[in-house]
């Protein structure tokens, strides 16, 4: 007997049974994604970074500091001072090392949760200050493009000084040729008297 050929095989597969309806088939409803039985915990991962970051800054403090001396020298005078039936932690202060060890272990991926944050956000201002030198720069080339483009216009353009050194030269000009200048003041005073005037 021959086998059933590709086509064969994908025709015999797709042929559902009577009565049993596949969700696969289904192109008008959208995939149904199951249901977990376990739900996890749902955290917002921005409450949990700005956690991070205070316990990190706290952590930087000379304040934790003298917290931690103080709880690691209280649980040591009580160990080792204390009457031998409330002691808890003996000698080589195992339950402390593991607190320690427990309280470093935590410390360490929040303070890189933190740093990460801070990275993120550094990324952030440097960008804006990218955007902010390069809207400057082009700024700048515009003011510097617009004063050119002034002075050139006012290459052509008659100075106050310019004028007044041309005047002085047509002064000199007229007194040498003998011609006297004076003001439309002194004209009007000493105009001669026509014939018609009062002699």
């Amino acid at each position: 007997m021959s086998e059933p050929t590709t086509g064969q095989r994908r025709s015999s597969r797709s042929v559902a049974r009577p009565g049993v309806r596949h969700q696969a088939d289904r192109l008008d409803q959208p995939m149904v994604a199951p249901r977990r039985r376990l739900r996890r915990p749902q955290m917002d991962p921005d409450t949990f970074g700005r956690f991070a970051e205070g316990f990190a800054r706290f952590m930087g403090t000379a304040r934790f500091l003298a917290y931690m001396t103080a709880f690691v020298v209280v649980w040591l005078l009580w160990n080792t001072l204390a009457p031998g039936g409330v002691r808890f932690d003996p000698y080589a202060f195992i339950f402390l090392t593991l607190m320690l060890s427990l309280q470093a272990s935590y410390a360490a991926p929040l303070i890189l949760l933190a740093q990460n944050r801070q990275a993120d956000r550094d990324k952030v201002m440097i960008e804006q200050d990218r955007t902010r030198d390069e809207r400057a720069l082009a700024e700048t080339e515009f003011l510097t493009r617009e004063v050119a483009s002034l002075r050139i216009a006012l290459r052509d353009t008659a100075t106050r000084d310019f004028v007044r050194s041309e005047l002085r030269s047509l002064l000199e000009d007229m007194e040498e040729r003998g011609l006297r200048v004076v003001s439309s003041e002194q004209d009007r005073d000493q105009e001669p008297r026509g014939a018609d005037g009062p002699g």
